[in-house]
């Protein structure tokens, strides 16, 4: 576990080598990034591969065996290789190994880069096929900010709301709090030809809030004084928004470019919701980008 650290027009940001988890975003000396507060939420902002959310039981089959995952897979948990620490980037590699073929029997290279430019810091996946066998996978983010971004402002959790590009009309499916998987037949509404969600603490009793085919696929968190995050994610046709039980003072946006096993889907791993199927020698490459506002 070792911290790395970069800077590029004016963004400071920190990695750490495991799981290659964002540690810090600043912006003018203010912290964007939640810090991990264990009464919360341990972790900030860690790397969701080769799953997104929970499959069934933990366990699933695929064409090279069976897949035995815990919540978000295993490269959050599993130790990077640096690879660049230049100015205003960082770079960090994960092969698969015996102890990761143990639970997902593929070969893979995962290369996480971190690049500050423009105001904004790109967070860039780029899954390599080292194996000779297809490769299925979902990935994603999990980055969660200060709700309010400071303390001293004046704002408080419930003045925090979510803008989308549009008005649009959208009813999230349900996650089934015991078991982890959603329920594309059970949904609720969240917006109704409107571009706004206000947030409240209730607002995340459901757990996690999912949404698909987000507008321009971007969405800004932001409170009064117009300070927040905006997350643009091209490419991802699911963002997660969540927030811990217990009031906690951070909202995750969570890029995605699949999902949880939902409760009509069989346990065959390749049939998952958004599954990318990677042939043997290809790459897959995906960018987020989060702009401290």
């Amino acid at each position: 576990m070792t911290l790395y650290r970069a800077d590029g027009d004016g963004i400071d940001f920190a990695v750490d080598s495991k799981g290659a988890q964002l540690m810090s975003l600043a912006k003018s000396g203010t912290e964007y990034l939640w810090q991990g507060d264990p009464t919360w939420w341990p972790r900030r902002a860690p790397v969701l591969f080769p799953i997104v959310g929970n499959i069934r039981n933990d366990r699933a089959h695929s064409a090279q065996g069976d897949v035995t995952l815990k919540r978000h897979g295993l490269a959050r948990n599993l130790e990077f290789t640096p690879l660049d620490a230049s100015k205003g980037a960082l770079a960090l590699r994960l092969d698969s190994s015996e102890e990761s073929r143990a639970a997902y029997p593929y070969d893979f290279r995962l290369t996480m880069t971190y690049r500050a430019s423009d105001g904004r810091l790109t967070q860039t996946f780029e899954v390599e096929n080292t194996g000779d066998v297809t490769l299925p996978f979902v990935l994603g983010g999990h980055p969660a900010f200060n709700v309010p971004v400071t303390k001293d402002g004046g704002e408080s959790f419930s003045d925090y709301r979510l803008e989308f590009s549009c008005p649009w009309t959208y009813a999230s499916p349900r996650i089934d709090t015991s078991t982890g998987l959603l329920d594309f037949q059970d949904r609720f509404e969240l917006l109704r030809d409107a571009s706004t969600l206000p947030l409240t603490h209730r607002t995340f009793d459901v757990d996690t809030l999912v949404f698909e085919d987000v507008p321009d696929r971007t969405v800004r968190l932001v409170g009064p004084s117009g300070r927040g995050m905006q997350v643009d994610f091209d490419g991802f046709d699911y963002l997660g928004v969540w927030s811990a039980a217990h009031d906690a003072p951070f909202v995750a946006l969570e890029p995605w470019t699949g999902c949880a096993t939902a409760t009509d889907e069989d346990d065959e791993f390749e049939h998952k919701r958004g599954m990318t199927l990677l042939p043997a020698g290809e790459k897959f490459v995906r960018s987020f980008s989060l702009m401290p506002l």
